[in-house]
């Protein structure tokens, strides 16, 4: 697998945040308002990530400092460090982005000593497990165990609930779906098949995706799945955004920003995934040097790839 697979991820991921993050708290009435009829439409400028991008590198960086086939515990408390690190910077004005509460106070618990596998709140099922696992399906895009079982125990390092956790697992494995090339039209079957029996109210929301599969009104379609906040729901409407434009990442994340709700979180998901199908051409090469942390991302790509071959 090319650097450019992990590339494109990444910058999927990254460029689809930074175009949901100016309308993240919006409803879509106000967006259309401001940006026209069609919503938001092109990165702004400057085109910021959010705690979506910096989290997802994070988590990749912790399992470099472990090494890919460390044993467990050792990558979560890399990952955790790394998670600890982030919650650091926030104190930055110029680079905490709304921070995820859940993922503040998992990584505050973690600081203070608590272990990763309670480290995170039972009661947490917000989409930050998800919105950053994004590495671990490309890591472990020949190990289906071993992906289940990172995307899972990263995910547990702020968010227990049985929801969150199986969102960073179908996160990550619609990822690497789209890395085997498995036709779109599965990707929903296949990734509610890989998360049976973690948690029911996941595989309910996946299910929503599928009952407005047909219905012309994206806007009507989005509002059946959810408004992405939490985990199953952001997964979920990542999914429809695929699968609405399986040929078209720009399509797909603007389909992904322009709702009410976590519009960042929703389109970053949708974007790294879409990418991983299409590949890095795919993504506009404005938005791929206009994003924030293009270096960093290209950089961090490199040293992916490398520790997967």
């Amino acid at each position: 697998m090319s650097r450019d697979s992990i590339e494109a991820v990444l910058f999927g991921a990254a460029i689809g945040d930074a175009l949901g993050w100016p309308v993240e708290f919006s409803a879509l009435g106000e967006i259309k308002e401001k940006y026209g009829p069609q919503g938001i439409q092109e990165l702004p400028d400057p085109a910021h990530v959010t705690d979506d991008t910096q989290m997802t590198m994070a988590l990749a960086e912790g399992l470099l400092d472990a090494g890919v086939e460390a044993d467990l515990d050792a990558q979560m408390n890399a990952v955790g460090q790394r998670f600890v690190a982030w919650l650091r910077r926030q104190s930055d004005p110029d680079y905490s982005r709304a921070p995820g509460v859940a993922s503040m106070k998992g990584s505050s618990r973690f600081e203070q000593g608590i272990p990763w596998r309670e480290s995170g709140g039972l009661d947490s099922k917000g989409c930050g497990a998800a919105m950053r696992v994004a590495a671990v399906g490309y890591l472990y895009q020949h190990d289906p165990a071993r992906l289940k079982e990172v995307a899972a125990s990263t995910a547990m390092i702020t968010h227990r609930h049985p929801t969150a956790v199986a969102s960073a697992v179908g996160a990550a494995w619609a990822v690497k779906l789209a890395l085997d090339g498995t036709p779109v039209g599965r990707l929903l079957h296949n990734v509610h098949e890989a998360t049976l029996g973690m948690s029911d109210e996941f595989s309910d929301t996946l299910l929503r995706v599928g009952q407005v599969g047909g219905l012309a009104d994206e806007e009507a379609a989005i509002r059946h799945i959810g408004a992405g906040w939490v985990g199953d729901q952001a997964v979920a409407l990542a999914i429809y955004c695929v699968i609405r434009y399986p040929n078209d990442y720009a399509g797909c994340i603007r389909r992904g920003a322009n709702l009410t709700g976590d519009s960042d979180s929703v389109a970053s998901i949708a974007g790294g995934i879409s990418a991983a199908y299409l590949g890095l051409e795919a993504i506009p090469a404005g938005w791929r040097n206009q994003v924030e942390s293009a270096e960093e991302l290209a950089n961090l790509s490199a040293r992916l790839a490398a520790a997967r071959r």
